[in-house]
């Protein structure tokens, strides 16, 4: 088995939009380390973060964050190991359009 340590995913998403962040690929199991939160506003902003197992369809047992504040012009790095399976989804959403998600750790496979 090949471990790949890795950026999983970046993605900005636009305000009030659940967005995916990253896949597991196919025959492939991932271990999250780290998710790094930035505001790039000049506002205060309220954050999402799911984990859809086989993409399922959102629900709130998927949130492990849910409206949770940052401030502007701050960032959060959550440190929260996270195991994940092929085709689970990592979701993101941002109650204002300038927040950035960026999603670390690695994919074995």
């Amino acid at each position: 088995m090949a471990t790949n340590y890795k950026v999983l995913g970046q993605v900005e998403p636009a305000a009030d939009t659940l967005t995916t962040v990253y896949t597991v690929p196919a025959a492939t199991e991932t271990v999250v380390a780290n998710v790094c939160v930035t505001n790039l506003g000049s506002s205060p902003a309220a954050i999402r973060i799911a984990v859809r197992p086989n993409g399922a369809t959102i629900e709130d047992k998927h949130y492990i964050v849910y409206d949770t504040g940052i401030d502007m012009y701050s960032y959060e790095f959550l440190t929260m190991p996270i195991t994940l399976d092929a085709t689970d989804v990592i979701s993101v959403y941002s109650s204002t359009g300038a927040v950035a998600f960026n999603v670390f750790g690695s994919e074995i496979s």
